[in-house]
């Protein structure tokens, strides 16, 4: 598959992150190179998503604290970006209205439709203009020749690069200005691409628990965008997803991470770093990663048993 060809891919994780540990950005390099491999996606960004204050979790630090331990987190990824718009909402948003935002903003951006994991060829992509046009529509319209698959490329990651790559200081956090102008996507080429749902075997499982969710927002997260899931150990997620009538409906959308790298997830695992923390374990290390260590030390934070 060429460049232009392959399915252009943005993952975002959803939770709590409270805090970040140093496992919840491995599960994004494990999921970018796994669907790298794959040779079917072009992983071009990732986005943290930091539940909203009132969530109501019990030990749940402020989203600014929040939100700052992520920024710190990914200060030397080159693709990884915080988002702080569940966070700034009135209140708490589900997993697919956060989802759903990231759509039509990228939609804004791009001024082209996202494709549906389901319904690729039936959706209008990038490379394919919302309405018909009589001309090649160009950021600069004396271009005279057919743009080649790296500009068009280039032209794209440009204007993605703006919400998917930049990370604003970790003093304030902005907004994208979802108005702006960011130049028009060159449309020869299709360039398909999709914002998938990045999670654990356990965000999986709780897909099972009846009641828990929502079936309809199910249908859009599974159906629509569809998941990238990087299992504990020993988790076994065939069983899991016979276990729901909606993953199963919706098997070919999940995707399960596997590789050889032997990498415990417990290290993903908030709980247990706060809990290091707290009893003054120097294994916090193997959680965290040191800039988020001396933020939660500076600020006091996680000290209490409670927290």
């Amino acid at each position: 598959m060429t460049e232009t060809t392959k399915t252009h891919v943005i993952l975002l994780a959803c939770g709590s992150f409270n805090p970040i540990t140093k496992g919840h950005i491995q599960m994004f390099e494990r999921a970018r190179d796994y669907l790298h491999k794959t040779g079917r996606f072009i992983v071009i960004g990732g986005i943290v998503s930091p539940v909203h204050d009132s969530y109501g979790k019990q030990g749940l630090v402020s989203s600014r604290h929040r939100l700052i331990m992520c920024q710190l987190a990914v200060q030397n990824s080159d693709w990884i970006r915080v988002d702080p718009w569940e966070c700034y909402q009135d209140t708490w948003q589900t997993t697919c209205s956060v989802l759903e935002h990231h759509r039509d903003l990228m939609k804004r951006v791009t001024g082209c439709i996202l494709s549906n994991v389901n319904t690729p060829s039936m959706t209008p992509v990038i490379g394919q203009p919302q309405q018909e046009s009589s001309q090649p529509i160009y950021q600069n319209s004396n271009v005279p020749t057919k743009p080649t698959a790296a500009k068009i490329l280039g032209k794209v990651g440009e204007s993605l690069s703006r919400i998917c790559c930049v990370r604003p200081p970790v003093e304030r956090f902005t907004f994208v200005d979802e108005n702006a102008n960011l130049g028009t996507v060159m449309r020869y080429e299709e360039i398909e691409l999709r914002i998938l749902l990045l999670c654990g075997s356990d965000l999986l499982e709780s897909f099972c628990i009846p009641g828990l969710w929502n079936e309809a927002d199910m249908e859009v997260i599974v159906g629509d965008f569809g998941i990238v899931v990087v299992p504990r150990e020993a988790a076994d997620t065939d069983r899991i997803m016979n276990h729901s009538s909606i993953l199963r409906k919706y098997k070919n959308n999940i995707m399960v991470v596997k590789d050889d790298i032997n990498h415990p997830m417990s290290v993903v695992s908030s709980t247990k770093s706060r809990l290091a923390l707290q009893h003054g374990d120097g294994h916090v290390v193997d959680y965290l990663s040191q800039p988020v260590i001396d933020y939660i030390l500076k600020s006091q934070l996680y000290i209490n048993a409670s927290g």
